[in-house]
């Protein structure tokens, strides 16, 4: 497996051997949910047809995504042979979803992690429609993971990574930016900034699919709730309906994650356009996911410049005594 990512390149033979080995070995990550049943993504759906499931939802939506990641510049989406999705787990009362520990986009490995929304100890969903839904925003969401522009660097013949999409980390680990404080609204953190730019486009095109097949929330409070998540609809009131959630301890856990990512990722990222581009929230956004596919900074820092002031980039992110001579932010 010698295959890299749309815009990753690799600095050093020994390096890219290693990418190579953990690329073709991904037992480390399934390794973490033994209880689980994991199968390519496009098996996952054909088993899921097969059994009377209409997956055009999925398919559909997927269609939308890859139009609008052409126009920010990635041509080529995250493979379904690099997707791994669970199910049928053998652990008593687990609960799956885009929420579920341990699952994401990994990039070393370059395999997406997923779970099936809703109890796991099953082939199918319990609510198919809900899950493909949840499905479509995970797999969206890691296609731009996927296609960011990350740089591998060989130290001590490993593979360090020194850049993604925006964010940049020299190879000694001094990071770009720095983490917010405990609590803040706001976010001055390009991690998050790009981790909510990811989501907020995923969570678009989930809506728009549910919008067009008309799929609406559950009647249940964990339903609801994660439909209004994947939908990028939840509001201030839901985040007091989390207590409420019925069922068991994972159940419970998964309605706290939805509450806490909304909180610490979509939240401060809506915060943060409603800060710097007041009015033009969209058009920065737009910028922000080009900008991180390319990993070039230069027209998102001339448009936030005309806007704020020479140096706003590095003024927001950069933290006191980060220097690379290397980077023309």
């Amino acid at each position: 497996m010698t295959e890299l990512a749309p815009n990753e390149s690799v600095v050093g033979a020994r390096a890219m051997a290693g990418l190579a080995a953990m690329r073709t070995d991904v037992s480390s990550l399934t390794g973490l949910h033994p209880a689980h049943v994991f199968r390519l993504l496009s098996e996952i759906l054909s088993r899921w047809a097969a059994d009377g499931i209409d997956t055009t939802p999925f398919h559909t939506g997927v269609e939308n995504a890859q139009r609008r990641y052409a126009g920010y510049g990635l041509e080529k989406m995250l493979p379904f042979d690099r997707v791994l999705v669970g199910c049928e787990s053998l652990r008593a009362g687990a609960f799956g979803g885009f929420h579920h520990p341990d699952q994401g986009y990994r990039h070393l490995q370059m395999v997406s992690v997923i779970t099936m929304y809703g109890p796991m100890g099953r082939r199918n969903p319990e609510n198919p429609a809900l899950a493909l839904l949840d499905l479509l925003r995970a797999y969206a969401h890691d296609c731009l993971h996927y296609g960011s522009r990350r740089r591998y660097v060989e130290m001590a013949g490993l593979p360090v990574r020194t850049q993604y999409g925006i964010n940049y980390r020299r190879a000694t680990g001094q990071s770009y930016s720095a983490a917010d404080q405990c609590g803040s609204r706001h976010t001055r953190n390009i991690g998050i900034v790009m981790e909510g730019a990811c989501d907020k486009e995923a969570r678009s095109i989930t809506r728009q699919t549910a919008k067009r097949f008309g799929v609406t929330a559950p009647s249940d409070i964990l339903g609801s709730l994660a439909f209004r998540d994947a939908t990028g609809t939840l509001t201030a009131e839901d985040a007091g309906r989390v207590a409420d959630v019925a069922g068991n301890e994972e159940q419970k856990l998964y309605a706290a994650a939805v509450s806490g990512y909304e909180r610490g990722v979509n939240g401060r990222y809506a915060h943060f356009l409603e800060e710097f581009a007041p009015g033009e929230e969209n058009e920065c956004h737009k910028r922000l996911l080009a900008a991180i596919i390319s990993g070039d900074v230069g027209e998102l820092g001339a448009w936030l410049d005309d806007r704020h002031g020479p140096g706003t980039f590095t003024g927001l992110f950069r933290t006191s005594g980060y220097f690379d001579p290397g980077l023309t932010v």
